[in-house]
Order: structure tokens, then C-alpha cells, then sequence
């Protein structure tokens, strides 16, 4: 096993690379019409035979931009040590969003994704150099060694360092308990969407709902948003069939205007539904505070957070009592280094984490995340979403035993893709994109738009 004081980066590569996700209806829901689920996938090469691998997502459509941003960043860590760089993981997040390259859209857009990308694969480098699975690595750490990862730069209002680490500290005394459950596989508690997507069925629904239940699970959510009788359709079969128990959320992926969204809820409350997810506009704070107050005496909770760029907008939701789950995307905050200071920032408002995992490999890298704010930070149960599409890509996917998410073992951050993959998918040379149904949806530039999509 290497040492990170032995290990230099000496190269990288970026691909792109896309699933067709959209022909089965995956990631279908009121926004989007088709989607194929995209990475820019970055990988580090070393002296050592080591590689680092991180990638972040695109819903198909402008991967090529993400791919652009991260090789543009990639090439600051060419010729550096590891053991420099993960010295001060904190400071080395600042540096990356740092620069000439921070007017393009300081820590949001598609230059935060690409930044994301770049610090997934150091992560995932460190963590393959100390040969433990990420969730380990960082559960490991002191207190003191878990707070030099962020930077708290916008945050010391709220959270200081100090008090960061006394956080930690207190949970500290119980970490052991929790551990042993974690390598156990009995600390993640699944919820299943596969179930909901906007374009499935209804008999599909219902015999997806049966296998999910079988399987252990216990929580689902459903896409709504088609309408009330469609909605109340879907939702009295969902809990006819998973049962009064099953606790079930519903998601309308920004849908509605404010004032819409809190007419229109009420008259779902038969359902005795936990939260609406998105109900509008993700950077409306505000609008999302007065959804969630007005929705109280429905006993209907608001949750948010996958569309949210960074840790400012967390705080502010958090402040604002406008969330009563914490979405945040693994995948579009800066790298593991913000998702620590998101964890920190829920754990003090006391609201619980509930990651976004609905797009591919999500899943594999939110497992580590939940295990370690259940772990290290929170020290409280919550549940992690479940898609079903493609694990079967990775080196080491994720899998569900009993309606738990089984606790990744494998060194690294569960990001290496499978090289044949890439033969059939990079974009635009893979053999799907080069074939007829490929091209026609690549040349269809309004993919994914209601009333303007052209190709199937």
C-alpha cells in the first residue's frame, strides 16, 4: 500500500461519458421530459500506480461543458505530492475555487460542478493511499483533523472551527456503538424512487412497489405534479399497496410558484405524506420558508437542497427554518470538503440529512456520506435514497440487503467506472452514440423539453 508522501500526481484524463438513461423513463419527473444521466469523469494518474477518480453530473445536454470546466482545473495538481495537498484539505478548497477561473461563477454553476469533480478524485485518491473505503477514512479522523478539511470562510456566523470541533467531540462518546452498526451494515436505512418516476405506469408502479417492499424497504417517493386526480390516483395505489405504515414523500423538481405550491399540497394531506420535495425554485429561500409554514397544519413537511450550489445557501435555508430535510447533492456542492460543513451546519440546526441519490453513481458515493454524518457527525439514524439503475457499472456498486444500504468496504470513494463502459458510452465515439438511435438524440437539441423534443 502506498503512503500519501509517496504518491505524485503525474497526469490526468477527462471523458465523456452518458448512459441513455431516458429510454426506460429513468429520472423522468414534472422538469424533465428525458434525461441521460452524464458524467465528466476525471481520473489521476500517479507515479505509484495509484488513481484518483472523481467525476461529477450532468443530465446529458452540455456534459461537454462540465468536461470543459473540470480540464481546466484538473492541471493544478500536475507534479504536486498528495501528502501536500490533503495536508490542509480545508485551505486546498479554497485554492480551487480560487483565481482568475472564480469570475466565471464563484462557487456555483458549472465551474462548481467542475470543482466538485477535482476534489472527488483527490479524495478518492487519499483514501485508495491509506487503503480504506472514504466513509473510514474520514470517520477516523480526530475532531481536529475532520474540521482542517473545510473551509469555513462564510460560515463563522453560525459554525466557528471551535465549536465545529466540540461538536465533534461530544460525539466523540458514542462514535464506537455506531461504527460496529456501520460494519454491520445496519446504519443506513434505505428510501426507494424507482417506485415514482413520472413516466412509469401504473401496473409497473405497483409490481416495482411489490419488489421494493420484499426487499425490505419501507420508504418511497413518488413524483407528482400531473395533476391532482393523477396525483391522488398514484398516491392512494402507492399507499393501498405499501401499506398505512409505509411513509411515504412526494417530489415536484421546482414545479410550482410559491402560492401554488401551498394551495395545491393540502389537498394531497389524505395521504399522510412526510414532505413535498422542491416545491419551487430552488434558490427561494424565503418561498420555501413560507411553503413550510403554511403547510404545518397539514402535517406535510418541505425538503430541498439537490439544486443548491454551496454551504452559503444551506445556512441561509437552515437559518430561515425552511427545510425539514437536508437534500444536499453530492455531486453539485464542492467535493466531500463542503458536504463536511453541510453535515456540520444540519447537525446544529438539528435537521436531518437526507442526500440526494436519484442520478447514477450517486447512490455509490452518497454511502459514504450518510455513513459518515450517522457516524461522526449527527450520530442519528436517517434514511438515504435508492434508485435501482445501474450499479452494475461500477467496480464496486452499491447494494441494498433488508432495506439497508450495505456499507461500502472497498479503499476509495466508489467512483471507478467499468473500462467497458466506456467503449459503448463516452460521447460522442461510444458505439450507442454513434448509432442510429444515438445520433438522433444527440441532434435533437431541445432533448428533454415538454412540446419541443423530437426524437423517442
Amino acid at each position: 500500500m502506498s503512503t500519501t508522501k509517496d504518491v505524485i500526481i503525474t497526469s490526468f484524463t477527462v471523458r465523456d461519458l452518458r448512459w441513455p438513461t431516458s429510454l426506460k423513463a429513468i429520472g423522468s419527473d414534472p422538469m424533465n421530459l428525458a434525461g441521460e444521466n452524464a458524467f465528466g469523469y476525471l481520473q489521476y494518474k500517479t507515479n505509484t500506480g495509484l488513481i484518483g477518480t472523481g467525476w461529477s453530473f450532468s443530465n446529458g445536454q452540455g456534459n461537454e461543458v462540465l468536461c470543459a470546466g473540470i480540464r481546466a482545473l484538473a492541471p493544478r495538481f500536475i507534479g504536486r505530492k498528495l501528502s501536500d495537498i490533503v495536508s490542509n484539505m480545508g485551505e486546498t478548497q479554497r485554492k480551487v475555487v480560487s483565481g482568475q477561473i472564480r469570475f466565471m461563477s464563484p462557487e456555483r454553476g458549472v465551474m462548481q460542478l467542475a470543482s466538485c469533480a477535482v476534489l472527488n478524485a483527490l479524495w478518492d485518491l487519499w483514501a485508495k493511499a491509506e487503503g480504506k473505503p472514504l466513509w473510514k477514512l474520514v470517520c477516523d479522523f480526530t475532531p481536529e483533523e475532520f474540521v482542517r478539511c473545510i473551509d469555513f470562510r462564510y460560515l463563522t456566523d453560525v459554525l466557528t472551527p471551535e465549536q465545529a470541533v466540540e461538536m465533534l467531540r461530544e460525539k466523540e462518546k458514542t462514535k464506537a456503538e455506531r461504527m460496529k452498526l456501520a460494519e454491520q451494515s445496519q446504519a443506513l436505512p434505505g428510501y426507494n424512487t424507482s417506485v415514482g418516476w413520472l413516466g412509469i405506469p401504473d401496473d409497473e408502479v405497483k409490481r416495482l412497489l411489490k419488489e421494493a417492499l420484499a426487499e425490505g424497504f419501507k420508504h418511497f417517493k413518488l413524483k407528482v405534479g400531473l395533476g391532482l386526480e393523477t396525483d391522488k390516483r398514484r398516491l392512494g395505489m402507492i399507499r393501498e399497496v405499501a401499506g398505512p405504515d409505509a411513509v411515504i414523500m412526494t417530489d415536484v423538481n421546482q414545479l410550482w410558484d410559491v402560492d401554488e405550491a401551498i394551495k395545491y399540497m393540502p389537498n394531497l394531506a389524505e395521504f399522510n405524506l412526510w414532505f413535498i420535495e422542491e416545491p419551487t425554485s430552488p434558490d427561494d429561500i424565503l418561498g420555501h420558508a413560507k411553503i413550510r409554514e403554511a403547510l404545518k397544519p397539514y402535517g406535510i413537511g418541505v425538503a430541498t437542497g439537490e439544486h443548491v450550489n454551496n454551504r452559503v445557501m444551506f445556512k441561509q435555508l437552515l437559518q430561515a427554518k425552511a427545510t425539514d430535510a437536508v437534500q444536499l447533492d453530492a455531486l453539485r456542492l464542492c467535493g466531500v470538503n463542503e458536504i463536511l460543513a453541510v453535515l456540520l451546519l444540519s447537525a446544529k440546526f438539528d435537521v436531518p440529512v437526507v442526500p440526494h441519490s436519484g442520478g447514477v453513481g450517486m447512490v455509490e458515493v452518497c454511502q459514504h456520506i450518510s455513513t459518515i454524518d450517522f457516524v461522526s457527525v449527527s450520530g442519528k439514524k436517517s434514511i438515504l435514497e435508492y434508485t435501482d439503475h445501474l450499479h452494475e457499472v461500477f467496480e464496486h456498486g452499491a447494494a441494498i440487503n433488508q432495506g439497508y444500504h450495505v456499507t461500502p468496504t472497498a479503499p476509495g470513494y466508489s467512483c471507478d467506472v467499468k473500462e467497458e463502459q466506456f467503449a459503448e458510452f463516452e460521447c460522442p465515439g461510444g458505439s450507442f452514440w454513434e448509432s442510429a438511435k444515438g445520433q438522433e438524440m444527440l441532434n435533437d437539441k431541445w432533448r428533454g423539453t415538454y412540446g419541443e423534443q423530437t426524437s423517442t
